[in-house]
């Protein structure tokens, strides 16, 4: 069993900063940055993953690969390859996609045939907040590289973002929206959320976008990921599931929408607004009751409970109508059986969500992906912490892009949802930092002591690495 070397050191900078200047040294060829309740978490690395396939489960620890068939509760065989790892005290990080709702239904084959989930228990890990910085590394020269890089404050310059256009003359989402709203009115479907996506016609600095962004956005949870070869930075709005280690468990449903940051005044009657609005009202009351539905079933009989319902909670360049559905999970229950029973988030997806997935896949033309999905990350105690993948900037195979969507429900008008995902994209779509203007310092990082990062030193720990290699030996 291996265990983390650990070390603790003042913070020497804006946490935000710091977190970049980790992602930017150069030392892992994969990280995830995660925000949660005032304390960033970056992860770099990896001793050991888990990747959810339709008909496959792959898994590595160190250089041991192995796979199984997909099974009828994923989730539950994502949660025993991890207790699995020959690690004390880990955390896992990674991405769920939106099409890994699928896998429950009785078309699997939605799911196509692209990774569904991609987590990572990493090789190294530094948790920054309260003035700290907490620095863990399963190998001491890696350890002792991050501490010099913390050593000091971040050297970043100004960044010079390039606005995405997110009006789109030419787009049919309007009709899209229609198609909906004449399908809710002949169906059992009773609100469907359709998305639409903003290509970004550049190269993105992701990291700088991260910090640029950040300054400007109010999210619940933030992200900046770059794994499996997909590259996302994004500010939720709310999360999918929430459980701590004793077992309370949240989740916390936004629906129902109005523009924010035209001035005190105004964002004064917008909210006044939103909370006058039959529809508004009418798709928040429809999904906090299946969230009290779903959480019931993994839950103890009598212990799901509505607070601070309906609340305007402000979200970057909007408002949203907010309330924190809470549990107490059951005997012989744990937070993946929670996370399963409320994923995809009813505000991502519909209500019923069988038809709203069916709705989805008939009008939207592109998989989703990560977006509506889930950054997640979890403990070796048995908490879990999931955040709603929206408001956010994706990037595979070369090309990167903008999502939003919004929830159509009868009283739904086209030209109001488009606005509507206007409004949301504009909480990302102006911070936007091409590849070649960034906050962070470019090349190798120099910092006191005599240590040069340069970029492209790995130890990430995947098959074939050094750092594994000597540390598998050393288990053996």
């Amino acid at each position: 069993m291996l265990r983390y070397a650990s070390a603790e050191t003042e913070l020497p900078g804006d946490p935000v900063q710091l977190a970049a200047q980790l992602a930017e040294s150069g030392l892992f060829d994969q990280y995830v940055v995660y925000e949660r309740e005032g304390e960033w978490w970056f992860a770099g690395g990896a001793l050991g993953e888990v990747v959810v396939g339709r008909t496959e489960i792959r898994h590595r620890w160190l250089t041991d690969e192995g796979s199984a068939p997909t099974g009828p509760h994923p989730l539950g065989q994502v949660h025993e390859r991890l207790a699995a790892m020959g690690v004390e005290a880990w955390h896992a990080y990674g991405w769920m996609a939106f099409e890994f709702s699928h896998l429950h239904t009785d078309r699997p084959e939605r799911a196509g045939d692209e990774d569904l989930l991609h987590l990572v228990v990493p090789h190294s890990e530094v948790r920054l907040g309260g003035g700290r910085a907490v620095v863990r590394s399963v190998d001491q020269g890696t350890l002792d590289k991050l501490l010099v890089l913390l050593a000091e404050p971040p050297v970043h310059r100004t960044a010079q973002p390039r606005p995405i256009e997110v009006r789109d003359p030419d787009t049919d989402y309007p009709e899209l929206v229609a198609r909906a709203i004449e399908e809710i009115g002949t169906t059992d479907l009773q609100k469907v959320i359709l998305s639409r996506t903003v290509p970004v016609p550049f190269p993105v600095d992701f990291t700088a976008t991260y910090v640029h962004g950040r300054s400007r956005n109010t999210p619940v949870r933030s992200f900046l990921v770059n794994l499996g070869g997909r590259r996302v930075v994004g500010f939720s709005p709310e999360t999918v599931a929430e459980v701590t280690a004793d077992g309370d468990a949240l989740t916390q449903p936004l629906a129902g929408t109005r523009a924010r940051g035209f001035g005190e005044a105004e964002d004064e009657r917008l909210r006044t607004e939103l909370l006058a609005d039959p529809k508004e009202i009418s798709e928040h009351v429809l999904s906090v009751k299946l969230a009290e539905e779903e959480m019931a079933t993994v839950c103890r009989p009598g212990s799901v409970n509505v607070r601070d319902l309906m609340t305007v909670r402000q979200r970057g360049s909007v408002q949203h109508l907010g309330s924190t559905v809470h549990g107490k999970v059951d005997e012989g229950r744990t937070a993946w059986d929670v996370l399963r029973a409320v994923f995809p988030a009813v505000t991502a997806s519909g209500i019923p969500k069988a038809p709203a997935y069916d709705c989805i896949t008939r009008l939207e033309k592109e998989r989703r992906g990560i977006y509506s999905g889930a950054i997640v990350m979890a403990s070796s105690d048995g908490a879990l912490d999931a955040a709603l993948v929206l408001r956010s900037l994706f990037e595979q195979d070369g090309h990167a892009w903008l999502r939003a969507g919004a929830g159509i429900l009868s009283g739904s008008t086209p030209e109001r949802e488009l606005e509507e995902t206007c409004e949301k994209l504009r909480s990302v779509a102006p911070y936007v930092v091409p590849a070649e203007s960034g906050l962070l310092a470019e090349g190798g990082l120099s910092v006191e002591g005599g240590l040069s990062v340069e970029r492209g030193l790995s130890v990430e720990g995947g098959p074939g690495s050094s750092v594994v290699s000597s540390i598998s030996s050393q288990q053996g």
